[in-house]
């Protein structure tokens, strides 16, 4: 048994033509995975938007971060049959040279604002970019919660030290207090739970396994937000299943009498991204009470199957009204669609 999925009629509801780049320099290549909140009775996205330089022939030119550059960037351009150059056929992410890595992207995140949660209209300008030696490749993927009067920023960081989560804070989304990296490399897909649990704060990560293990949803407590240990492991891979090769947390879980409802994308051996549920304990979130056994969520749609990233549905944001949850989630890691569905169907299915 699967929910009803109800899309968004006017999907895709962002994409890269709707979003003005930062520089002149410039171009919007993707909008990729939303955070989503409330504010003022409006809703929010905090959009993830990745940029490069024009491109041109035998060249391959990505942006980088550096202080010290006019305007906080620089340009790095390669000659395409560079001997120092490692591009593998086929791959559009990333590249080596000179034995470092880098990203073929820039990203940072973008408010985009909506009076009814289907149309959304981009601000002109970033809203939170990179900064420092762990941002150098760009900000990704921001989960928001709000709780203790301000909202809460858990968002991935890129750089040659590889891939850290960082947190951030805000009150009216124009001044931010930036908290530093809260997990260290290789850990991304951290979303806070929207209240305090045995008196502290409840967060998922998902640390990247190497050798034994693998990508795997774990629990974390803090009493301060900065200070995370009491380390769980809570859901891992299943072989044969939807979710064989990585799972990883969407956006904070949902309170309801049966437990927390939390939505996580996982993907299979052939690089598909769904969705699906884990139902946890209220008192003991590291108790699970439930799992899909089937994805709540696959890609179908043309946006959803072709792209940057193809046949992928992946979120990191959303919002209730009463049974109703509105879901905000990057397609084809190209665009941002939307799809409404009924909290009490979804816990139907586990």
């Amino acid at each position: 048994m699967t929910p009803t999925i109800q899309r968004f009629p006017k999907n895709p509801i962002l994409t890269p033509a709707d979003v003005k780049a930062s520089h002149p320099d410039m171009q919007v290549e993707l909008l990729l995975n939303p955070g989503a909140f409330r504010y003022n009775g409006r809703i929010g996205l905090l959009v993830r938007v990745a940029e490069r330089p024009v491109q041109e022939p035998d060249w391959i030119s990505v942006p980088l971060l550096d202080p010290d550059a006019e305007g906080g960037m620089r340009i790095l351009r390669i000659r395409k049959d560079d001997p120092d150059l490692d591009l593998a056929p086929g791959e559009t992410r990333g590249f080596d040279y000179k034995g470092r890595g880098y990203l073929t992207t820039l990203s940072h995140l973008r408010l985009a604002w909506s009076d009814d949660g289907f149309h959304f209209t981009p601000d002109p300008r970033p809203t939170f970019v990179g900064q420092g030696a762990h941002e150098a490749f760009g900000v990704e993927d921001c989960r928001v919660e709000f709780f203790d009067e301000r909202y809460w920023l858990a968002y991935s960081t890129a750089s040659e030290f590889g891939v850290v989560a960082g947190l951030a804070s805000t009150a009216d989304w124009r001044a931010f207090n930036r908290h530093g990296v809260i997990f260290a490399s290789h850990n991304k897909d951290v979303a806070f739970f929207p209240q305090k649990i045995g008196g502290a704060y409840t967060a998922f990560h998902r640390p990247s396994g190497l050798g034994p293990g693998g990508h795997f949803i774990w629990l974390a407590r803090s009493p301060d937000m900065i200070h995370w240990g009491a380390h769980t492991c809570l859901a891992t891979t299943r072989r044969g299943h939807w979710d064989s090769e990585r799972i990883g947390a969407g956006a904070a879980p949902i309170k309801t009498d049966r437990g927390w409802l939390a939505i996580y994308h996982g993907a299979d051996c052939n690089g598909r991204y769904c969705l699906g549920a884990l139902l946890l304990d209220l008192n003991d979130p590291t108790r699970v009470l439930a799992r899909s056994d089937e994805p709540l969520m696959t890609p179908e749609t043309d946006y959803e199957c072709k792209g940057f990233y193809g046949n992928t549905v992946f979120t990191n944001g959303h919002v209730t009204d009463g049974d109703r949850l509105f879901l905000y989630y990057g397609a084809a890691d190209s665009v941002v669609c939307g799809a409404e569905l009924s909290i009490r169907d979804i816990l139907s299915t586990l």
